[in-house]
């Protein structure tokens, strides 16, 4: 696609208010493929002011108008698939055949959820309403009011997805500060929005760096809800602004998440599928199971087909996203050889001479207080971590500051469920289950405030009224 030079605004495409750019570079072979405008406050401002003055028609608009125009935007994402492959794959280095399947496919299943709930809500067919009898009191669900939408680099389109469709659902008007790392997948967003028939204001989009464009949206007065996902770091500074403005907040932050592997189940197929769940988007996913717990009475075996497991990736996985990422990652690999755990796979060398490419690690002899153990890594790198008993692995599970995803397996589901329900965690699958876009999803702890997908998604952009009969 060819880049925009100018920020989306009120339902067209209008000049930045200045005249820095930012560089779009290619994580594959380092080459800048486009520049994008540097937002500034200003552009925050007015982009704000148009979501602000497009609030009041589009709230009052009926639900099923709602849920038709981001059907039609879904319709839109179907339509254009390739193009938006194509585009994460240039920009976020992940292989196309991952864009395809992951990237392209999933945002298309969460809107389509959206569109369905609010038809549903429309129908009064739903488990939600908008309007419902307690007693003397109409009880209504309205729309919380200007959005601010901050996204994330990892997945770049389906976190868009993610937040603006349960708020337009909802009846809000957003605007959206994507990452810097991926604005070309938020530009041919705005592009599908506009395809789609979404009236002007709306939907609006600034690029820009994060603390300048970011920041100015999170504190902007005429922002009523921040949704964030992205570092816990910056989350805390993002809910301070906001608490101390008494401003609304939902956010996704990091994790840490634990891959319990109980003495009965299926022990080569946990390690492989969890072994490619950190695989996956090299590495990049912030609920990535990056800590795999063995008993010991099964542990080398299960260091052994890990290490088998990764050397199979080799280049099948992409690069990092940017030079700053590939340093990072490289530096807690480092980390935990210098803190004595054992490598079997991988390690800190680069395995190209081009791009930000990271080998497929698997450490052993990991303890809980190593920091490839506790802190968030976000690469391909897996930490074998071996415990004595359930009690011994549900402490290690639990012993970080995060808690925002896991898995369990066993050989009887009753029994990884058991487990599953004493864990500080805010989405568990067990024994493998399959992403489901109608189920909340969101952390304990650390990991951030709020959920989203589903109606629990779409209720984060809700208030309620009642009304005293």
């Amino acid at each position: 696609m060819k880049a925009h030079d100018g920020m989306y605004i009120d339902g067209a495409w209008r000049p930045a208010a200045g005249r820095d750019t930012i560089p779009v570079v290619n994580p594959a072979d380092e080459q800048i493929i486009a520049h994008v405008p540097a937002g500034t406050a200003e552009d925050v401002d007015a982009a704000v002011r148009a979501a602000r003055a497009a609030l009041p028609a589009w709230a009052a608009t009926a639900p099923a108008e709602r849920a038709a125009r981001i059907a039609a935007l879904r319709d839109v994402l179907v339509a254009r698939k390739d193009e938006i492959a194509a585009t994460i794959t240039a920009e976020l280095g992940a292989p196309l055949p991952f864009s395809q399947a992951v990237h392209a496919g999933a945002p298309v299943l969460v809107a389509g959820s959206y569109a369905e709930l609010a038809a549903s809500y429309a129908e009064l067919a739903a488990s939600y309403a908008f309007e419902e009898k307690v007693g003397n009191s109409t009880v209504y669900s309205e729309p919380v009011g200007v959005v601010g939408a901050i996204t994330p680099w990892n997945y770049p389109l389906h976190q868009i997805v993610a937040k603006a469709a349960p708020a337009l659902a909802a009846g809000c008007t957003v605007v959206l500060k994507p990452a810097e790392d991926t604005p070309l997948t938020a530009q041919l967003f705005a592009e599908a929005v506009h395809e789609a028939g979404v009236p002007a204001g709306v939907f609006n989009l600034v690029t820009g760096l994060g603390p300048v464009a970011g920041q100015v949206l999170a504190e902007h007065d005429g922002v009523d809800l921040v949704s964030f996902t992205g570092s816990t770091a910056v989350g805390k500074q993002i809910g301070a602004t906001a608490g101390a403005a008494v401003k609304r907040v939902a956010l996704e932050l990091g994790g840490k998440s634990a891959n319990v592997i109980l003495p009965s189940a299926d022990l080569a197929k946990a390690v492989a599928v969890g072994v490619a769940n950190v695989m996956g988007n090299s590495g990049q996913t912030c609920s990535a199971w990056t800590r795999m717990l063995v008993h010991t009475s099964q542990y080398d075996e299960a260091v052994a087909l890990a290490a088998e497991a990764a050397a199979k990736y080799g280049d099948r996985i992409g690069p990092l996203v940017n030079a700053k990422q590939h340093a990072r990652v490289r530096g807690y690999i480092e980390k935990g050889v210098a803190e004595g755990a054992r490598l079997v796979a991988g390690g800190p060398e680069a395995p190209c001479e081009q791009g930000y490419f990271v080998s497929p690690t698997v450490f052993a002899d990991v303890t809980p207080e190593m920091t490839i153990a506790q802190e968030e890594i976000f690469g391909p790198v897996v930490s074998l971590i071996r415990y004595e008993d359930e009690d011994d692995a549900l402490r290690i599970a639990n012993g970080t500051v995060y808690g925002l995803a896991g898995a369990v397996w066993a050989g009887d589901e009753v029994e990884a469920v058991a487990f599953a329900r004493r864990m500080d965690t805010g989405q568990v699958d067990i024994n493998g289950g399959r992403f489901n876009p109608l189920a909340p999803f969101g952390g304990y702890k650390q990991s951030g405030v709020g959920r989203e997908l589903g109606s629990h998604g779409l209720t984060e952009y809700l208030q309620t009224k009642s009304l005293q009969f």
